[in-house]
């Protein structure tokens, strides 16, 4: 049995028959080949999966596709603006907010969403935001720096 679902991902409307039991990451790299969010542990605990579904961050490993049919989704292909990087795409290359790149996406696509709700984040906060995605290389220290250095070119951009 299939499900026929319609989803928006940055910005290109899509529609698919899908099985009830794909997770939306597996729709998201498997169907429609965006291969930047990815799969880390499938139980919510990693983070690499980070996606903004409705504006907001979700791990897409937590969802069918079918619960999404309607949806407007935004994967980490979607920050970058007319070949222009997102400031937080931009933050992680210029403080070395990377080692391996695993969690990159996911941690981009959540501090995205906590830049979006709180401009001017302390460290406190954007650590607190970043909580549920790990990174295995770095420590955070860099990713920390990262994304301050997005709030403050994102700062620079509005004034």
């Amino acid at each position: 049995m299939h499900i026929r679902i319609r989803i928006k991902v940055n910005g290109v409307d899509y529609s698919h028959e899908v099985e009830p039991r794909l997770l939306l990451v597996h729709y998201i790299r498997d169907v429609l080949q965006l291969t930047g969010t990815h799969v880390g542990c499938d139980t919510t605990s990693c983070g690499a999966c980070t996606i903004h579904v409705n504006g907001k961050a979700t791990k897409s490993c937590t969802l069918f596709a079918v619960q999404a049919d309607g949806c407007e989704i935004t994967t980490i292909e979607g920050l970058a603006n007319n070949g222009e990087l997102h400031p937080l795409q931009e933050g992680f290359k210029e403080c070395h907010g990377l080692q391996c790149g695993f969690c990159t996406p996911g941690m981009i696509m959540t501090a995205a969403d906590l830049l979006q709700h709180n401009p001017e984040p302390s460290e406190q906060e954007i650590r607190a935001a970043l909580e549920g995605n790990f990174c295995r290389c770095t420590g955070y220290h860099n990713i920390v720096k990262s994304v301050q250095y997005a709030a403050e070119k994102m700062k620079e951009v509005v004034v």
